[in-house]
């Protein structure tokens, strides 16, 4: 009879020690997935925008900021536009290099602060700067539906016309900066200052 009760706890502690293996090795292969995803670059995603005019839409300024951003504000000159919120970790990692990007004048960078709560979208830009020509508060979520954002933090470059040149998905490294975004926006201005004005 004691044999009995050995056979019968013997599967149910190898089970519990298959348990105790297989639960971290699938966690810790979600998290090698997830980190592959978030950190590979994903600028290939695509955009039924690309080429075609920014959405038409109308923002209200982020609490504390004077000036809200339109379509209308992004005609007339190459911008970038950067779709970000308080609460995305890599909107934060990405930020400095908009501030340096700010100081140098090179393009104007128009911001979608994107289903943050006011106070919170204020306190982010009071705490790391403010490197935004002007900001759009988009609280619901309506602006990015629009513009078919996937996740924060996206950026966009805008070219003269009001078309959509370029969409970045996930965060700005100085070498995609350097390598691609101002590549892109330097050749957008030198095809402008080409075209006759009417």
């Amino acid at each position: 009879m004691t044999q009995e009760v050995v056979s019968k706890t013997e599967p149910v502690s190898r089970r519990r020690t298959f348990g105790i293996v297989l639960v971290p090795l699938l966690a810790f292969a979600l998290m090698v997935l997830f980190g592959w995803g978030l950190f590979r670059g994903g600028d290939d995603l695509p955009s039924a925008l690309l080429n075609k005019p920014v959405p038409d839409f109308a923002l209200p300024p982020v609490l504390g900021r004077e000036e809200g951003l339109s379509t209308q504000d992004l005609i007339g000159h190459v911008s970038l536009v950067n779709v970000f919120a308080s609460w995305c970790v890599p909107c934060r990692a990405e930020h400095p290099l908009f501030m340096e990007l700010s100081a140098t004048g090179e393009v104007p960078l128009y911001g979608i602060n994107y289903k943050d709560p006011p106070d919170q979208a204020r306190a982010w830009l009071d705490e790391l700067g403010d490197p935004y020509d002007r900001i759009g508060a988009d609280v619901n979520g309506r602006a990015g539906i629009e513009w078919g954002v996937y996740g924060v933090p996206e950026t966009y470059v805008i070219a003269p016309d009001g078309t959509i040149a370029y969409r970045h998905v996930g965060p700005i490294t100085q070498v995609i900066l350097q390598d691609t975004l101002l590549p892109i926006v330097r050749d957008l201005k030198t095809q402008a200052g080409k075209e006759p004005t009417p």
